[in-house]
């Protein structure tokens, strides 16, 4: 089966409006293949998804950073799956590792958000990953594991899920995962699909890499049989994000 590739733009909490109109206006003039051909969804910070949803080109989608785990009310702070809907936002990151660690979002609740999220019809970016300590003891596979478990054991449909694999000490730090690193865990985790929820899952079910993708490493990355996009940090609050989109056309060629 083949999975369309899919490029996520994470612009975490960075930008003002005036820099937020340059971005926008890059994308907007950038020559980037087609949306058959390619999935781009950017996600700028919550206050600033009006503006870019307002003017960003219709081939490209918007996606939220969080989500509450429930229907809104007294959570001071918090956004809710509702409240996105409302504004016609279709995606949203859930379980990035910024938030497992600083907030301490446990695999538990980064599966419960993800299950409310889509039952109240949004589309999930997934994000799961080892520390550098995780991945020195040998334990990247089982900790990968335990964070899909989590999801998988409470939705039951998957195909408004990417998984994002981010290796934590690769996010950010201008490390990246080799592409047989990335590769292999990719691998390694559609195997585990394929066992524990379904083979027709994990053919279908795209896996993006993350962690100081740049428009240098994107192309071997990309053509990697079991890497089906990336979530881009850092670079897509810069020019080289557009590249990053075109590896698309070499995916797997």
């Amino acid at each position: 089966m083949a999975r369309k590739f899919f490029v996520g733009g994470n612009w975490k909490c960075n930008g003002t409006v005036a820099e937020v109109n340059k971005i926008v206006k890059l994308l907007n003039e950038a020559d980037v293949p087609s949306e058959d051909v390619v999935g781009v969804v950017i996600s700028p910070p919550f206050v600033f998804l009006p503006q870019v949803k307002a003017v960003l080109r219709s081939d490209f989608a918007v996606a939220a950073q969080n989500a509450w785990v429930r229907k809104g009310g007294a959570y001071t702070g918090e956004i809710s799956a509702e409240m996105l809907i409302n504004l016609e936002i279709p995606w949203v990151i859930l379980g990035h590792s910024e938030r497992r660690a600083l907030l301490k979002e446990s695999n538990e609740f980064v599966a419960d958000k993800v299950a409310y999220a889509l039952s109240q019809g949004l589309k999930v970016i997934a994000c799961i990953g080892e520390t550098l300590e995780q991945r020195e003891a040998g334990e990247t596979l089982n900790v990968v594991s335990e964070q899909t478990k989590a999801i998988a054991e409470k939705i039951k449909d998957w195909s408004n899920v990417v998984l994002a694999y981010e290796p934590v000490w690769a996010i950010g730090t201008g490390k990246v995962a080799t592409p047989v690193q990335a590769q292999e865990v990719h691998a390694d985790l559609r195997s585990w699909l394929a066992t524990n929820v379904s083979s027709d899952v994990a053919e279908s079910v795209r896996i993006i890499y993350g962690g100081s993708v740049n428009a240098g490493n994107c192309v071997e990355l990309a053509g990697q049989p079991d890497v089906d996009g990336f979530l881009v940090g850092g670079a897509s609050l810069k020019a080289e994000f557009v590249d990053i989109i075109r590896s698309a056309l070499v995916s797997k060629s």
